[in-house]
């Protein structure tokens, strides 16, 4: 059977904020969208936070600064990358007389948020995604960076011809539809699966600690194996809201705690996979800062990378040159995306690689990538299927 994960980066619809032919556009508009809502959740608003909050809502286009003061956008789906939602309660007066200002005393005041504004996938990007799907012939794939269930169904059903069986995806923790899911084919079923999206951060006093969620899955697999499977989409590397080091380091370390009571409990067969949003020290490739307890020396996962049956580091041009990242330009310090087995598990590997042929590189790109083939309709960067190659291994049962 195969193994594997991609990072779709959405399939039909994505936030406008996160597009990344707008990238160093969109970030203060991802930072003042995790203000907002952070701040939003105090009891009391003290005059700062108001301010702050106003700040924000400028920032992400719901208001426009002008001569005379703020006032509400009046094509807010042209220029905003938000809505402000107001479900009970009132959160902002805007009078025609004055600025617009926060009428709010405190969270228990109204009941709202504000929302980033989504748009299409480009269409040949999606068809792309689904080509890179179908190619890769997964028995199992991990999803990172779906939408949301729905869609998941949906993206099977119109795009892979139903290729597969199960379609499961739990919402996490992440308000912007990029969750983590998994498809099965028919041959291997769904035992159950396990949220962890209420794990508090032991460093944040009322904080939940996985950004998005780290799933676990118990697969039954055509020869009664049970094959379990902790899905992951740790801590970007935005510096939008702090530094996320720390963050990643407290979410390896729990995913780390996962594995070990699973194979405490009598689980042979454990795959950690996803994407990790941390590279190895390209000075130093065998440690890997914020992942040590997954990867550094002393750890008994077993990464794909490190197996003799796993190839695919090389081009498909044969240049001869290796390029063992996955995310844009793919140099060491982009390899973002793992597949980790237990030994057991790693026992079984015979072959596996770095799928590159829906990946453009990087946006700001005006030509196609020198060290890899893609496929030919892809030729732009907004065609791309994602800005992640896809990595797999098989497995001999």
């Amino acid at each position: 059977m195969r193994l594997a994960t991609f990072n779709v980066e959405n399939l039909f619809a994505r936030a406008k904020a996160m597009d990344n032919t707008v990238r160093e556009t969109g970030q203060p508009a991802l930072a003042a969208f995790e203000a907002f809502n952070r701040i939003a959740a105090h009891d009391e608003y003290t005059p700062e936070d108001k301010a702050a909050l106003l700040d924000a809502l400028v920032t992400l286009g719901v208001l426009v600064q002008t001569r005379d003061g703020r006032r509400l956008n009046p094509r807010q789906f042209d220029t905003a990358w938000a809505l402000l939602r107001e479900n009970r309660g009132d959160f902002l007066a805007a009078p025609a007389d004055r600025e617009p200002h926060i009428v709010a005393a405190g969270r228990g005041d109204w009941t709202g948020w504000v929302e980033l504004i989504t748009e299409p996938v480009d269409e040949t990007g999606t068809r792309m995604t689904a080509r890179v799907i179908g190619d890769l012939a997964a028995d199992v794939l991990c999803l990172v960076e779906a939408e949301n269930r729905p869609a998941l169904v949906r993206f099977n059903d119109e795009l892979l011809g139903r290729r597969y069986e199960h379609a499961m995806l739990v919402d996490g923790n992440d308000p912007r539809g990029i969750d983590v899911g998994l498809l099965c084919t028919a041959d291997v079923g769904i035992d159950w699966v396990r949220s962890h999206v209420d794990v508090p951060d032991p460093a944040v006093a009322g904080k939940r600690l996985f950004s998005r969620d780290c799933p676990l899955y118990k697969l039954r697999l055509p020869g009664g194996e049970d094959l379990y499977l902790l899905l992951n989409h740790l801590k970007s590397q935005s510096f939008a809201s702090g530094d996320p080091d720390p963050l990643r380091s407290r979410q390896s370390a729990e995913v780390r705690a996962l594995y070990d009571r699973l194979r405490a409990d009598g689980a042979e067969y454990v795959a950690v996979l996803g994407d990790f949003n941390k590279g190895p020290d390209r000075h130093d490739p065998k440690h890997h800062p914020t992942l040590e307890p997954l990867l550094d020396a002393g750890s008994p996962l077993v990464s794909c990378y490190d197996l003799d049956a796993f190839g695919g580091l090389f081009d498909p041009k044969d240049s001869g040159q290796e390029r063992p990242g996955t995310f844009q330009s793919c140099t060491i310090s982009n390899r973002l995306d793992y597949i980790l087995l237990s030994p057991g598990l790693a026992a079984k590997v015979t072959g596996g690689g770095v799928f590159r042929k829906g990946l453009w590189g990087s946006p700001e790109n005006k030509k196609p990538p020198k060290l890899w083939g893609i496929y030919p309709e892809l030729t732009a960067a907004r065609h791309g299927a994602s800005d992640h190659a896809a990595v797999w291994v098989d497995l001999a049962f």
